[in-house]
């Protein structure tokens, strides 16, 4: 298992997450709202708002069986989302800083349209 990824999240910088993504190790896992997502978000990344997740919807299916790395704007959601899914099971981390952190390192943002995102 890897050391990032344990069954009571970890935490990785968006730096990490970006390089888990790129190598096939972890599915990204957006759990903004519906509006943040549209506004911008990090190409490739699956989106299931945190408020759908605990409400018991399921995972997309290209998630199930593979490692998670949450993402929302700051990091709070993002946390919540990895610790529920550790609690049941599925490996899973969390971007320190969320998308905000992620924009801020220069990572690729990208809109609803494919035009360039923002972070709402």
């Amino acid at each position: 298992m890897s050391p990032f990824f344990r069954r009571g999240s970890g935490r990785v910088t968006p730096e990490q997450a970006h390089r888990l993504v790129a190598d096939g190790q972890a599915v990204l896992l957006d759990v903004r709202e519906t509006q943040e997502w549209n506004a911008g978000h990090a190409p490739g990344a699956l989106h299931l708002p945190l408020t759908q997740l605990m409400a018991g919807a399921p995972l997309p299916t290209t998630v199930r069986g593979r490692r998670v790395v949450a993402i929302c704007r700051s990091g709070n959601r993002s946390r919540t989302a990895a610790d529920f899914l550790a609690a049941v099971g599925v490996e899973a981390t969390d971007v320190t800083g969320g998308m905000t952190a992620w924009a801020r390192q220069g990572l690729p943002v990208t809109g609803v349209n494919g035009s360039g995102g923002v972070i709402a």
